[in-house]
């Protein structure tokens, strides 16, 4: 199995020169070509920022919208309380609720991918920082997430939006989308995210932002991009 696999990621990599910076439209292709799974491949786009997140005006976080979504089924939880409650569901949340939803979420169960909450929840929600926050799930009004308009706030977050938040090594990457869209599609998403983690840069960062970004897919191999052409033309 172990043999097969290397043969399959050794065929992938043919044609990509690993030393190579290629133009994103350029990128997205190969990217494409060398999907093979049998499934529709997520594709990723990794930024290496020149930060310290231990510091705190180093932190980068923020979201983003991307033009053409994620292309993944998004299952929101709100946590509110009577009319946006209701708000809620008419807007698609799939888990809606109070002290229910904090006691589900205590026992483990976490069966959505994106937190929600009004502000008067948050003394409520804050309760379950060690449980969510790991996950990146934790509401915060940096990111929309803790907001009076539920309604926008989830239809945002099935639309397309895209949390990031820099790790410790210095690296944001997210989700931009699916190897069955279209080059356009991709190099679009691809822009728009890297546009807004530029837009993201802290007070604290010095000297060279954006050191490197490279594109991949699930199975795939990486593809560096040049950045010069990752600005919107």
């Amino acid at each position: 199995m172990a043999r097969k696999l290397s043969k399959r990621v050794a065929k992938s990599r043919e044609g990509i020169d690993r030393n190579k910076q290629y133009a994103l439209e350029e990128a997205v292709k190969l990217i494409k070509e060398r999907a093979s799974a049998k499934f529709d491949e997520t594709v990723e786009v990794a930024m290496n920022l020149g930060v310290d997140p231990r510091h705190a005006d180093q932190m980068v976080r923020g979201v983003v919208n991307l033009p053409h979504g994620t292309g993944r089924a998004v299952r929101v939880a709100v946590f509110a309380r009577g009319d946006k409650a209701e708000e809620a569901k008419a807007a698609g949340a799939e888990v809606v609720g109070a002290e229910d939803l904090v006691e589900a979420v205590q026992n483990g169960e976490i069966n959505f991918d994106r937190c929600i909450a009004t502000p008067d929840m948050m003394p409520l929600v804050g309760r379950l920082g060690k449980v969510l926050g790991p996950r990146g799930l934790m509401p915060n009004p940096k990111v929309g997430t803790v907001t009076t308009d539920v309604a926008g706030a989830v239809k945002a977050s099935k639309g397309g939006a895209v949390e990031f938040r820099v790790e410790k090594a210095g690296i944001v990457h997210a989700g931009v989308g699916k190897v069955s869209f279209d080059e356009k599609a991709l190099a679009e998403n691809v822009r728009a995210f890297a546009d807004a983690v530029i837009k993201a840069k802290p007070s604290g960062a010095r000297g060279n932002y954006v050191k490197r970004v490279a594109i991949t897919s699930t199975m795939g191999p990486g593809v560096k991009v040049d950045l010069s052409t990752l600005a919107a033309s």
